[in-house]
């Protein structure tokens, strides 16, 4: 069985900088949120919308960052081969909030905040996303 999911690097600029938006998941991780693609959705648009229901902000698509795929194997329903569209997003809107029933909670990060979050707590397939947005944003990490 395959399972398309969508999410992002979301991102703000305002008088205080650059800042980066991470999410913990349910079982305590650093991550970003994304979620499961509905019918009739383009990655794009799964995106905004996970983006916006996990976390309370509207955003706009800058790019494309990566795809990525791993397997899983779900109780019931066998091996699931994943594979997650990760864009960068640009905040535009809305109130940072979040979805208790999805998330344990979303912070605005500055940029090397964030990437210390990603190495220290993160999941592993998400360093080379969060690498690749904030280069794109003018940060070097390794």
């Amino acid at each position: 069985m395959k399972e398309i999911s969508a999410g992002g690097v979301v991102y703000q600029k305002n008088d205080q900088g650059l800042k980066i938006q991470m999410i913990q998941d349910r079982y305590g991780k650093i991550t970003l949120p994304k979620g499961k693609m509905e019918p009739g959705e383009t990655v794009e648009q799964t995106a905004l919308r996970e983006i916006f229901e996990e976390t309370g902000i509207v955003g706009t698509v800058v790019k494309p960052l990566e795809m990525i795929r791993y397997q899983f194997s779900l109780t019931g329903v066998g091996m699931i081969d994943k594979e997650v569209h990760y864009f960068l997003i640009e905040a535009k809107s809305g109130e940072l909030q979040a979805q208790v029933e999805e998330i344990r909670g979303v912070e605005w990060l500055k940029p090397m905040d964030a990437w210390h979050q990603q190495k220290h707590s993160g999941y592993g397939n998400n360093y080379s996303v969060l690498k690749k947005a904030l280069h794109y944003l003018g940060y070097e990490v390794n």
